[in-house]
């Protein structure tokens, strides 16, 4: 049940809602076209953090992003730092980028959005650090309220992000922290809103 796309008045309704809440909204058929809209609204050698997100690595946004030296790419620079001696500094350039990518676990038919994290680095750009925020999100992540996006992080999204953690890391994943989004000050927030199956 929680793979299905919503159906068209669904998704009007929801996109209502998120633009009365204060986020911007783009509606798309599909990854690809999600992938260019992104790369479109994001100036070139700007600040950019793509997030771990199963979404967009999945369209290929956060290889372009990372790799492609249009951006200044701040998980590379992450990469290249030493945890152990500049950690308070790897906290503070991952928490308030110029812009961050990435994804949400559910979003309510009242425009709510939902995100849950085991280490919380995501969480910090997404609520207020980050200037800019895009999440890329296909329409099989629309829920009913705030109850079901419970229910669709732990019976869905935690399940599968376990699996991946184990794979990836060796070690599972938690539902440690879980961020909602209710409003937000136009122009600050973008949706990309895909009608396709992407992530978890």
């Amino acid at each position: 049940m929680w793979d299905k796309l919503a159906d068209d008045p669904t998704v009007d309704k929801t996109i209502a809602a998120l633009r009365n809440n204060g986020f911007d909204v783009i509606l798309v058929d599909s990854g690809e076209d999600a992938k260019k809209r992104v790369l479109g609204l994001i100036p070139e050698g700007t600040e950019v953090f793509a997030v771990t997100s199963t979404t967009t690595a999945t369209i290929g946004l956060s290889n372009e992003i990372d790799t492609s030296g249009r951006y200044a790419s701040v998980r590379e620079k992450l990469k290249s730092m030493d945890r152990s001696k500049q950690g308070k500094e790897m906290n503070a350039i991952g928490s308030a980028p110029s812009w961050v990518v990435g994804s949400v676990h559910a979003i309510t038919e009242d425009g709510d959005l939902m995100i849950a994290s085991a280490t919380g680095s995501q969480l910090s750009p997404y609520a207020y650090g980050a200037e800019h925020v895009i999440l890329v999100v296909g329409t099989h992540k629309i829920v009913k309220d705030i109850n079901d996006g419970f229910r669709r992080i732990y019976e869905r999204s935690f399940v599968l992000e376990n699996e991946r953690a184990k794979k990836a890391y060796g070690v599972g994943s938690s539902v440690n922290k879980i961020l909602i989004l209710k409003k937000e000050r136009k122009g600050r927030i973008t949706i990309v809103l895909v009608k396709e199956v992407l992530g978890f």
